[in-house]
């Protein structure tokens, strides 16, 4: 991903908020060379038994997902094999109508993270069942209502067998925040102040980070 220097993350932090934010990740993984990558978009979370410590360019991060192993993907998947995750956070549509100074050009305002990483595919069902009720207890822990699922898990090992869990041991990681930083300081603040005032809670979000810019 190409990152002007404006446009970096302030800090590694700004990296992990986005993605434990929005963990549905877009997966890109090379094909045969006459063919276009593969692509498929899936959840993924931190790997519980990790150390919760996450370095500058999260690499030595491990994080966990899961396929359809009838996708393709899941196939031309090979272990050591390295893998793009792609994760988008907020974005909204700049106005020059806010800038309020002429002449102005619109844009768009985005937060993003790309995460490359060597895949380990996990052949255990009874890892795999682990993945997925990680993954579970992850998501309804920040965004669900503390679902129980114990009464579900017979369910569980029935499709779990067409379930593809992988690990991927991060290597790298660039951010790129595109918050106005290339206006002067009173423009920037017209537009997180517009922002603000939306209901649509991608601009309130996209507001929050650049409330966070130093």
């Amino acid at each position: 991903m190409f990152v002007p220097s404006q446009y970096s993350e302030p800090d590694g932090s700004w990296m992990v908020d986005l993605l434990r934010s929005n963990p549905l990740a877009l997966m890109v993984s090379n094909g045969a060379a006459s063919a276009a990558p593969f692509a498929t978009h899936l959840p993924v979370i931190p790997d519980p038994d990790g150390t919760g410590e996450w370095s500058a360019d999260l690499s030595g991060a491990v994080l966990l997902g899961h396929m359809n192993r009838a996708n393709p993907h899941w196939r031309a998947l090979g272990d050591g094999g390295i893998s793009l995750l792609s994760f988008t956070g907020p974005h909204a549509y700049v106005s020059p109508t806010v800038y309020e100074v002429t002449p102005a050009a619109p844009t768009w305002n985005f937060t993003s993270v790309h995460v490359r990483g060597v895949v380990e595919k996990i052949d255990s069902t009874e890892e795999t069942l682990e993945v997925v009720q990680s993954t579970v207890r992850a998501f309804e822990a920040d965004f669900g209502a503390a679902w129980d699922m114990t009464e579900s898990l017979d369910y569980f090992r029935k499709i779990v067998p067409a379930v593809g869990a992988f690990r991927l041991t991060v290597s790298g990681a660039e951010g790129m925040f595109k918050l106005s930083q290339e206006q002067e300081p009173e423009v920037r603040d017209r537009v997180q102040r517009e922002f603000s005032r939306r209901e649509c809670g991608r601009h309130r979000e996209t507001a929050a980070f650049m409330r966070r810019l130093p």
